[in-house]
């Protein structure tokens, strides 16, 4: 899925884990870069929590996010992560 947003596009990708696996998956999304949204939902898919990142979201302002997220997987079992990226998708 794909729409256009300025002079960039924005796509989006669904990671479906367990809630075990949250943390770190979403820790490796934010040491991509080009990461603008991160939308956490339950299994009936529901929305839990929803992250935008921006460009001057580094250290230690991501530091209650990821308290935030850790929270979450503890209450959670199985999730989805959707994630909303800016850039071009890579060439097919």
């Amino acid at each position: 899925m794909s729409q256009e947003t300025d002079d960039r596009r924005s796509r989006t990708e669904e990671f479906r884990l367990d809630g075990s696996e949250l943390l770190d998956k979403i820790k490796e999304l934010i040491h991509q870069g080009n990461i603008r949204r991160i939308t956490i939902k339950n299994e009936s898919g529901q929305t839990m929590l929803e992250i935008p990142l921006t460009l001057g979201l580094v250290g230690a302002a991501l530091l209650p996010v990821l308290a935030a997220v850790g929270a979450l997987a503890a209450l959670v079992t199985r999730c989805s992560i959707v994630v909303e990226k800016i850039g071009d998708p890579p060439a097919v």
